[in-house]
């Protein structure tokens, strides 16, 4: 494991006293990163492996249906869409890559070959194909400079940056839905209807349909052709009850209070007095009163 204070007081001791079996080894000061098995080329793998996968989805879209690419990644790739690429993508790191990862670390659980030449098979020109044959203008150093990128965590300012360019990015995608107002004859309670069952049969299929890849393309298909047509129009619904709410809000308190300018001076200097004589005490007011012999 590595070699952090994070680790609980004590760890070592109750996990061996609990689960015998197991050995624990503590990596030495500062070398985490450059023994650990995933620092051994699996990430890095894993991130080409991934942008190759995404190309090849971004491809088979924009060659099977007519959306263009820019509108697949803006309003039909979800976290949902991303997480089935990860899955994808880390399948097809290769056991050689898992073997020798633990080479540094564990030279003797490596298999009994030479892998200091050895070199996976080139994803990054299929990356490159995939791209120009949509369009786009990518070259190999594109790529190795956006897997190194990854590598740097983002800044508060960066982050800050990324989530104002979401909110005009949602709120220019309420403002063209909201002008589609022919396809949003269908109500509400129809479209959480539809989407509960298409949940159902997304689910039976992907447990008992034999071929994944078969499933998983189907699904996103349906999914971005289909289904997000209708769970953008309730999206848009919601939204609009939140601008509905906040503007009433609005109006409520900006509504005018009545004015005293229309009130006599006589009538504000009764009030006045008669303010004043109902929060005098009891105490006082009996001391007006004739004394009782």
């Amino acid at each position: 494991m590595d070699n952090i204070p994070a680790h609980p007081p004590g760890f070592e001791e109750d996990l061996v006293h609990e689960y015998s079996f197991i050995k624990v080894k503590f990596m030495l000061p500062n070398t985490t990163l450059l023994i650990q098995p995933m620092d051994q080329q699996v990430i890095s793998n894993l991130k080409k492996l991934y942008t190759k996968t995404i190309f090849q989805r971004c491809f088979e879209v924009t060659n099977e249906t007519e959306l263009t690419l820019r509108e697949f990644w803006k309003d039909h790739y979800n976290i949902l869409h991303c997480l089935r690429i990860i899955d994808k993508a880390w399948r097809e790191v290769s056991l050689r890559t898992m073997n020798s990862s633990w080479k540094k670390l564990w030279p003797e659980c490596v298999a009994g070959r030479d892998f200091e030449d050895f070199e996976e098979p080139p994803v990054v020109p299929v990356i490159v194909s995939l791209g120009k044959s949509m369009g786009l203008e990518v070259s190999e150093e594109d790529v190795e400079e956006l897997v190194e990128d990854h590598k740097n965590e983002l800044t508060t300012e960066e982050l800050q940056d990324l989530h104002k360019t979401q909110q005009e990015e949602v709120a220019e995608e309420i403002s063209s839905e909201e002008e589609e107002g022919a396809s949003g004859n269908i109500s509400s309670v129809k479209i959480k209807e539809l989407c509960f069952l298409w949940s159902k049969t997304q689910a039976i299929v992907e447990k008992w349909h034999p071929n994944k890849a078969v499933v998983n393309r189907s699904i996103n298909m349906f999914n971005d052709n289909v289904i997000d047509h209708f769970r953008k129009i309730q999206k848009s619904r919601q939204h609009q009850k939140i601008l509905e709410r906040k503007f009433s809000k609005e109006s409520q308190s900006s509504e005018p209070q009545p004015s005293t300018s229309g009130v006599s001076v006589t009538a504000m200097k009764r009030q006045r007095e008669q303010t004043a004589e109902a929060q005098l005490p009891d105490v006082i007011m009996e001391s007006d009163s004739p004394s009782k012999q």
